[in-house]
């Protein structure tokens, strides 16, 4: 997530060593996936987060301070992570992961100024839900971009980690109208667009050389589709480079370069982007329309083609991968629609919230004004977001796994790609969503302690002096837990 308010963000660069890295971040997955195995796994690592790390690009999300070249240290050993979970545990009287050892251990890294005055903060036990530490871990905060441990537990609960969502072209009987239909992709690309195009194509000449399906005409009337969303499209931030008007249409998330993560001028208007670069598509496959109309699909139209995203396990790990609040607000709505609610603003919030409330956590003072955490509005406590995370470690909800797995690895992937020096003790050991807004820097993910236990923590801090101070102090808090 960047910050616009002054002028920074945080865009990770490409790294050679990405792929060396990657045998790393397949033991470290090991470490989550030990808890309790359920899911797509392959060794313990979910297909697609070992794929997206091999083809690793530029990520947003947060504030990312441009590191110095460097080398990677050797990768962290998976063995001795694997043997702390899958074997028996020994705690010693000074286990630093037992409740007096963390007190120790944390509380003078929480005296940080750059924490700013009242920093909160849970640590528990993943495997036993036992809480190890807290300091006003009640306290609803705002969580900036940890709020999309929230979203995703929604729309994971809301939909299954198997849903895809579809974009869809319908033709009226009997007449030359197709209608491109927006259903919510937030990840389709021209590349899937293109597909779309081709089938299209294909399907329209088969119309054509069928005189009693009619359609003959030389030109085609092209029409698009985004009103299963409602209410206002553009986030109540205004125009940023870190959102699109969040509709039910748009291809490469509205942006205007070519790029796929991080920052970028949007066009205001994503749903007609997408039907004018689909009309070009159909036009290179030698199919002529008109200029793409507004306007709904009639009720008598029928399927003519149609392309899917990825399962929504992906989607997610994508999601808290690059911290793509795209992604992130096109879920909110997605829960919305599966139970009932208006796809809005306001009925994502009621939607998130309620799925949530199934999952029986905290939600005490808790409000999700969008699902992306770039509303200021947003209120969660430490205790909620350690409590989704173990959730998600729970046998009992293995549809919850992309949340552990989507999470970003310290020094490797993601927002915490230059987070974290090679010397640093939480180095491919730390797992973690970040959040960055002006004054607002919080971390919350996943570690292994020396005790062979399984923690996750949440660390929020309000009214800090820069993310080039809070930034630090957060993943010194992290670190610590390992060291």
């Amino acid at each position: 997530m960047c910050d616009r308010e002054r002028g920074w963000c945080e865009v990770p660069k490409v790294r050679t060593w990405q792929l060396a890295a990657g045998a790393a971040v397949v033991g470290l997955t090991l470490a989550a996936g030990a808890v309790a195995a359920a899911g797509p796994w392959d060794s313990g690592q979910r297909k697609a987060e070992r794929q997206r790390v091999a083809a690793h690009g530029p990520a947003g999300g947060a504030h990312h301070e441009p590191p110095a070249p460097r080398r990677p240290a050797p990768a962290p050993s998976a063995a001795s992570v694997l043997e702390a979970l899958g074997g028996p545990r020994t705690v010693s009287a000074e286990d630093p992961a037992g409740k007096g050892g963390l007190a120790r251990t944390l509380g003078p890294l929480l005296a940080d100024s750059g924490l700013g005055p009242a920093p909160a903060v849970c640590v528990i036990d993943l495997t036993t839900g036992e809480r190890l530490y807290g300091k006003r871990a009640e306290a609803p905060m705002v969580p900036a971009s940890t709020v999309k441990i929230a979203t995703a537990a929604a729309a994971l609960t809301a939909l299954g980690p198997d849903h895809r969502i579809p974009t869809t072209v319908v033709a009226a009987p009997g007449a030359d109208t197709i209608t491109l239909v927006g259903g919510g992709d937030a990840t389709l690309d021209r590349a899937r667009l293109a597909e779309l195009a081709d089938l299209t194509a294909s399907a329209l000449r088969e119309r054509r050389a069928d005189p009693k399906k009619g359609a003959r005409a030389a030109t085609v009337r092209l029409a698009y589709d985004a009103s299963l969303y409602r209410g206002p499209v553009l986030h109540p931030i205004g125009p940023n480079d870190n959102i699109a008007p969040v509709t039910a249409l748009m291809v490469g998330q509205g942006r205007l370069d070519e790029g796929t993560r991080g920052p970028a001028t949007r066009s205001a208007d994503p749903a007609a982007e997408a039907a004018r670069v689909f009309r070009e598509q159909l036009s290179e496959r030698g199919i002529l329309t008109s200029p793409p109309a507004p306007g709904r699909a009639a009720a008598e139209a029928v399927p003519l083609a149609q392309v899917l995203s990825e399962p929504l396990s992906s989607v997610v790990e994508r999601m808290l991968t690059d911290s793509d609040n795209d992604i992130a607000e096109s879920l909110a709505r997605q829960t919305a629609v599966a139970t009932g609610d208006q796809p809005s603003f306001a009925g994502a919030e009621r939607a998130v919230t309620k799925q949530l409330r199934r999952l029986q956590l905290p939600l005490a003072g808790t409000r999700f004004a969008d699902g992306s955490g770039l509303n200021r509005r947003d209120k969660v406590s430490a205790a909620l977001l350690t409590t989704v995370l173990a959730r998600a470690a729970d046998a009992a909800h293995p549809e919850l796994r992309p949340i552990l797995t989507g999470l970003p690895v310290a020094g490797f992937s993601g927002t915490l790609e230059d987070r974290y020096s090679d010397t640093s003790a939480g180095t491919g050991l730390v797992r973690a969503k970040t959040g960055t807004l002006t004054g607002i820097n919080s971390l919350a993910g996943t570690v292994v302690a020396p005790g062979g236990r399984l923690l996750g923590f949440a660390f929020l801090a309000a009214d800090t002096p820069s993310p080039y101070e809070a930034q630090p102090a957060l993943d010194r808090l992290a670190a610590a837990l390992v060291s």
